[in-house]
């Protein structure tokens, strides 16, 4: 059972959901643990897959449910289709039963804790509260009865306030049996140390450029010849790859490498449509990803003023840029005081819905200025 409304916060727009999404690249080492895990007869009740957002933590923990539900608890025969009981992979046919209950929602044995949908405002809460959680108590008692496992998955765990944290604390120290929980986290350090330390903790890692590729590939998306940009500006996470992908991410860095090269003077016609381009409405996402790539610029900036290396350039002629605005480790710590004031501002400006058009042109002069007043 899926619990919440129809607004999934752990769906990527544009993109399959992770209990839709069959195939898991470049994880290859904490399926091998998990698998392991099972094949021991020690199966651990809770799991802490944690590293940054995007990189494959849902999807796997997505495709271990349905490796658990799918394969018998016993060692009988067990039905037809059913996998062999020494498996030597997680991977559960997309035809099985088990596989197209999950992927509709509708598997008895799965169980889901994530923000919901505030009845007032009709609009997503921005944590999971208490209530969320002890509601998995009924579905525990419920599903009791039949005698097969159950998987529950929290994505993130890192959106609990305290109250539910506290509530699926208590059944973390007296798990169900043959309960499984598999807590998402992209930074546990966020979580109740309680928590932390009646998990084992599973660390996934970056994703390589050809395996951001397939998994891109999975989802429907053709990059082109995009990859290594994609790869640079996402730094191995997928989420990040489909979403600059699905917004047209590249070409809004593009315009901001653009725009920098024209500092410390300033190219007013390109700020002006910079701006107009994510000010109308419904193009918030876009101006949300246009300060992360603003915050992305200024990082790679300080970076290479730091160390007056490169990483592989994300779009043609951004090393030129670099060299020039960030020729000193003195500039390097300008653009990194200036990402920080730009940072504030932005969470200042979202949180009180400043006008779009002035906050970027205002981020614009922030940049100029920092430029303008090289060493």
């Amino acid at each position: 059972m899926i619990e919440g409304p129809a607004q999934e916060p752990d769906r990527i727009y544009g993109a399959p959901h992770p209990r839709e999404t069959i195939r898991l690249y470049g994880q290859k080492k904490a399926e091998t643990v998990l698998l392991e895990a099972f094949l021991s007869g020690k199966m651990h009740h809770g799991w802490l897959l944690n590293g940054p957002a995007g990189i494959g933590k849902a999807t796997l923990a997505w495709r271990m449910a349905r490796f658990l539900l799918a394969t018998p608890v016993n060692d009988g025969a067990g039905k037809p289709g059913d996998p062999p009981q020494c498996p030597d992979s997680l991977d559960i046919s997309p035809d099985h039963p088990v596989s197209r209950r999950v992927a509709a929602g509708t598997d008895p044995g799965m169980y889901v804790i994530r923000r919901r949908v505030n009845e007032n405002s009709g609009r997503l809460q921005d944590q999971i509260v208490a209530d969320s959680v002890r509601d998995l108590n009924r579905f525990l008692g419920l599903s009791a009865a039949d005698g097969g496992r159950r998987v529950v998955i929290v994505d993130s765990a890192d959106d609990m306030n305290e109250q539910a944290a506290n509530a699926l604390l208590k059944m973390l120290e007296e798990p169900p049996r043959r309960t499984t929980f598999f807590l998402i986290s992209h930074k546990p350090a966020k979580l109740l140390p309680t928590i932390r330390s009646r998990c084992l903790n599973l660390r996934l890692e970056m994703l390589e450029a050809e395996n951001v590729s397939r998994a891109l590939a999975q989802a429907g998306l053709d990059i082109g010849d995009g990859k290594q940009a994609l790869y640079e500006l996402s730094g191995g996470s997928v989420g990040k790859a489909l979403r600059l992908t699905n917004l047209d991410g590249l070409d809004l860095y593009a315009e901001v490498v653009a725009l920098a090269g024209s500092f410390p003077g300033l190219d007013r016609a390109r700020s002006l449509k910079l701006a107009e381009s994510v000010s109308v409405r419904g193009e918030e996402e876009r101006l949300e990803l246009l300060y992360i790539l603003f915050d992305l610029f200024l990082s790679r900036l300080a970076r290479f003023g730091a160390t007056g290396q490169s990483a592989a350039e994300a779009v043609p002629g951004e090393t030129e840029v670099f060299a020039r605005l960030s020729p000193s480790l003195a500039m390097a710590q300008r653009w990194a005081d200036c990402a920080l004031q730009i940072g504030a501002r932005a969470s200042e400006g979202m949180e009180v819905n400043l006008d779009p058009m002035s906050m970027v042109l205002d981020t614009v002069f922030l940049m100029r200025d920092a430029a303008g007043a090289r060493k």
